[in-house]
Order: structure tokens, then C-alpha cells, then sequence
């Protein structure tokens, strides 16, 4: 019993602040402040005015924040898909990989210039500050979803960029320096941990699905549960073939992410649980590690805000401006992108491996990581429901859904098509007895609209942002996207 108290008092602490983790989403959406800027903050204070805690071991910071990014990654993967990855796989792909290499590169020259740091140092930190983040994007805009390729965009580049940024600071670290040998050493690591990561996703992805939809289970309740062992499986297979994990469980991700398997709405949603969950953790943990003491030392806050202004203002908006002109964007959109490159927990994770690799002055690295993180979750974060609307952003409104209908079945439907009808498709404004281009053998069977079920008549009128269920023949596909799409 003597050891009861303790713990209960341990499990009272974690809940309560995972608690109020989550309550935190509510208050981001009345001032305007990244959730995960909240909790970052909170958890640094805490360790520092409460006696009992402590900085948590450097190698379980990083261990519990590849945990948590292993099933971030998954489930963004999973909701970008591949139709939507390969509508925007052209940019995607130069930001966040020709990207991710121009920003390092641009930004260790100005810390080396600006501030005397080594080449080598200065390359850790610029490394580690380069990936971004979207869910502290999507977390300040509350109910409004970004629509278009602007918001696929920003998905696909995080996804991307975080995988390159610490696939290249792995590489970084194991070559221990800078010198015309090392260069070969880090492009042969990295473009080894790259190609065996995108092997071990496609071929991983690939099995996954037949194991989905193969494989029986006596309880819907183990089927996420057997998709995230599954991820943490393609990551440790990609790990010990020297690739990147990360990549590997973001590419089977996609792959699976628009098709058809048993149970998959209960899985989606239990990843999109999981990874906001992770996302909790990964703050909080990174928090416990925050030295507010270092942070306040004019070696780590002058470096780290006017190096995050100039990334953010200067680097960002040029570098990858270049990257994305190709991409044919609006330019309303193509704006949103740049300015959007918030940054998260990658980064901190990235500077606790600078941490861990005991590099000269590695705490003050570290801390000038932190800095630029806080300053652009915080202004650019702050700034980007403004900016979104003072650029008139093609935007939506997500209205919560807690109730749902729906009917189970032994087997896979052949025939259930799901669509949403776009603007300007032949039938946005149209009666159902005027669809003359529906197959005769398609039935419109169910229509909800704003959240409302709707009778469905000959005389029922459709419109833009209907969710339409039609029973039809597969082989009838592409005539009922042309109808509902356009």
C-alpha cells in the first residue's frame, strides 16, 4: 500500500493534464494561440515550479516523441490518400524534399554569418529547424478546412519534410563533422534510409491492405488496433534495413488511405485519436525538457527570434516560392502556403538528438530551436486565421458530427458509391429527374445536406456540398463521377 499513494497521485497528475491538453483545443479558438504552444508552455513551467518534477532522460524524450510521430505520420498519411497525394505529388515533392534541402542550406549560412557559429553546428540547427507543421495550422482555424491544393499541400509537405529532416540529421550526427569525405557519407546514408524507406512503405502498404481485408478478426475493436502494430512494424522493419521508419509508415499510410477495407471508419478514427493523442504527448514531454533557464540567456533568445523572424519572413517566402512556381497555384493560395510553414515537435525533436549526440554547446543549440518554434507557433501561428482571411482563402466550414447512421454487413457492398457533389458538376442545381447523364440503373438512395437527411424524390433538387449515396454497378464508376464531380 505504501506505494499506492504515489502512483495514484502520478495517474491523477497525467490525467488531469491530458484533460486539460484537450480543453486547451477549446481556448485556441477564442484567443487565438496554438493548442500545442499551451502545452508546451505549461509543461516547462511545471517542471520548473514543482518540485517533484524533473527533466525527463534525454533518450526517453526521443523515444516517446518517435512513438508519438510514428502514429502522427500514419494517420496523415491515411487522411491525404492517394488520389489527393497524386493531385499535388508534383509540388508536394519539391517543397518537401528541394525544400526542406534550399531552407537548411540558406538558413546554416546565415547562422554561421550572423552569429560565428561552425558550419557544422550551424547545419545541425538549421536542419532541425526546417520541417513544419500543419496540425498547428488546422488547430487555429478552428471549424474552417482549408479547401483546394493549398491545404493538400501543406499536408504533404510536412509529411514529406519531417521524414528528409531526420533522415539527413541522423546522417548529420553520424558523420560528426563536415569534410569532403563526410559530404559522400551523408548523401550515401541518406539516400539509403530515403529509397529503403519508400520501398519498405509501398511493399508494407501493399501487405497491409491484404491483411486488412484478408484476415479476419473476432472483434471490430482489434482491427485499429492491428493496423497500429502493423505501422509500428513497417517502422522497425525500415529501421533495421537502415531506412527511414518514418517515411516508410507515411507512404503505406497514403496507400491505404483511399481504399476499401473492413471496419475502415472505425480505424480511421481511431488513428486520428491516437495522433492526436501523440501530439499531446509529444508537447508535453518536450516541455519537461524545455530548460526555461537557457531559454532566457541572450546567446539562445537573440539567435533563435531573429533567425525564426528571417526563416519565416525571408528564407520560407523566397526558397520555396521558387520550389512551388511550377505548381500553377493562385495566388492567394500559393501566399497561404508560405506564410504557413509553422513549425512543431519535429523540430524540438530534431534539437533533442543534437541533445543526445553531445555536440559542442548542444544546450544552446537546443535552445535556440526551441525559440524559433515558440516564436512561429506563436506569431505566425496566431497570425494565420487573419492571414487566411485578409487572402480570401478558398475555406469550408466543418460543423461537429456526433450522430451517425448506418447498417453493418457480413460482406463487402459491390455496388455503394459515395460522393460529394462539387460546384459546377452537371448535378449542382439539378433535379434528381433532370440527371439525364445517370446511368438507368444507378439509384440515389440517400442525401444529406448540412448535416440534415434529405427525402429523396424525383423532384429533390441537388447542390454543391450534398453527400450522395448511390447504389450502382462498379463497372458504372467513372459515369457517376462525372455526374457528381464533374
Amino acid at each position: 500500500m505504501s506505494d499506492t499513494y504515489p502512483f495514484a497521485r502520478l495517474v491523477l497528475l497525467v490525467a488531469a493534464a491530458g484533460l486539460l491538453a484537450l480543453l486547451s483545443n477549446r481556448l485556441t479558438e477564442r484567443i487565438r494561440i496554438p493548442a500545442p504552444l499551451l502545452v508546451l508552455v505549461a509543461a516547462a513551467v511545471a517542471v520548473k515550479a514543482i518540485p517533484d518534477l524533473h527533466h525527463p532522460p534525454e533518450r526517453l524524450v526521443e523515444r516517446l516523441v518517435t512513438l508519438a510521430l510514428i502514429c502522427i505520420l500514419f494517420d496523415g498519411g491515411l487522411h491525404l490518400g492517394w488520389s489527393k497525394f497524386r493531385a499535388a505529388a508534383g509540388p508536394i515533392v519539391a517543397v518537401g524534399v528541394l525544400g526542406t534541402f534550399l531552407t537548411t542550406a540558406a538558413a546554416a549560412a546565415f547562422l554561421h554569418w550572423a552569429f560565428g557559429l561552425s558550419w557544422f553546428l550551424a547545419l545541425l540547427v538549421a536542419t532541425a529547424i526546417s520541417p513544419t507543421d500543419p496540425a498547428v495550422v488546422f488547430s487555429v482555424l478552428g471549424r474552417r478546412e482549408v479547401t483546394g491544393r493549398s491545404g493538400t499541400i501543406l499536408e504533404g509537405e510536412s509529411g514529406a519534410n519531417d521524414p528528409v529532416g531526420i533522415a539527413l540529421m541522423a546522417s548529420l550526427i553520424t558523420a560528426g563533422g563536415l569534410s569532403a569525405g563526410a559530404f559522400g557519407q551523408i548523401a550515401g546514408e541518406f539516400v539509403l534510409q530515403m529509397g529503403v524507406g519508400a520501398v519498405v512503405g509501398v511493399l508494407g502498404g501493399r501487405a497491409l491492405l491484404w491483411f486488412m481485408r484478408a484476415v479476419p478478426l473476432p472483434s471490430e475493436g482489434l482491427y485499429p488496433l492491428r493496423t497500429a502494430a502493423s505501422a509500428l512494424i513497417l517502422f522497425g522493419i525500415a529501421g533495421l534495413a537502415h531506412g527511414s521508419g518514418f517515411l516508410a509508415v507515411f507512404v503505406a499510410g497514403i496507400l491505404i488511405g483511399d481504399e476499401r477495407a473492413p471496419y475502415k471508419r472505425e480505424i480511421e478514427r481511431f488513428h486520428s485519436a491516437l495522433a492526436s493523442l501523440g501530439e499531446i504527448v509529444a508537447f508535453v514531454v518536450l516541455g519537461l525538457a524545455v530548460d526555461l533557464a537557457v531559454l532566457t540567456r541572450a546567446d539562445v533568445l537573440v539567435p533563435g527570434l531573429i533567425t525564426g523572424i528571417v526563416l519565416a519572413l525571408v528564407i520560407r517566402p523566397v526558397l520555396v516560392g521558387l520550389c512551388l512556381t511550377p505548381a500553377g497555384l493562385a495566388g492567394n493560395e500559393r501566399n497561404f502556403v508560405l506564410f504557413a510553414g509553422l513549425k512543431g515537435a519535429v523540430p524540438i525533436l530534431l534539437g533533442s538528438f543534437i541533445l543526445a549526440a553531445h555536440v559542442p554547446d548542444a544546450e544552446r543549440l537546443y535552445g535556440i530551436v526551441v525559440v524559433v518554434v515558440v516564436l512561429s507557433v506563436l506569431l505566425q501561428g496566431s497570425l494565420v486565421p487573419t492571414v487566411a482571411r485578409l487572402l480570401r482563402l478558398p475555406m469550408r466550414e466543418v460543423e461537429p458530427e456526433p450522430w451517425a447512421i448506418g447498417v453493418r454487413l457480413r460482406n463487402e457492398p459491390e455496388g455503394v458509391h459515395r460522393f460529394t457533389v462539387t460546384a459546377g458538376a452537371p448535378a449542382d442545381g439539378h433535379r434528381i429527374d433532370e440527371l439525364h447523364a445517370l446511368p438507368e440503373d444507378a439509384w440515389i438512395s440517400l442525401v444529406v445536406r448540412e448535416n440534415r437527411l434529405l427525402p429523396v424524390r424525383g423532384s429533390s433538387s441537388l447542390r454543391a456540398g450534398d453527400e450522395v449515396l448511390v447504389l450502382a454497378d462498379p463497372d458504372l464508376h467513372q459515369q457517376l463521377v462525372a455526374t457528381f464531380s464533374g
